[in-house]
């Protein structure tokens, strides 16, 4: 049984491609966005916007302040 599974994850392994990614032969790449007069190239539609990545900020608090006083901050009533 541990021989199948051998060969088995042995002949997964090949079915990753290492190869760049492009469409199919014959296949169009998708069509323009809406308002846009190019198509957008297959490395453009594969660099993900900034907003998806934002970029990290390690310093959380650049400068310290008092609170201000909330209103609604009140001790419970008896």
């Amino acid at each position: 049984m541990k021989p199948v599974i051998l060969i088995a994850a042995i002949a997964l392994t090949g079915c990753g491609s290492s190869a760049g990614l492009k469409p199919a032969d014959g296949a169009p790449l998708p069509v323009a966005p809406y308002g846009e007069d190019a198509r957008p190239a297959a490395s453009e539609l594969l660099t993900p916007p900034p907003q998806t990545r934002p970029r990290r900020d390690d310093e959380l608090l650049k400068d310290s302040h008092e609170r201000a006083p909330d209103p609604f901050d009140l001790p419970p009533e008896n």
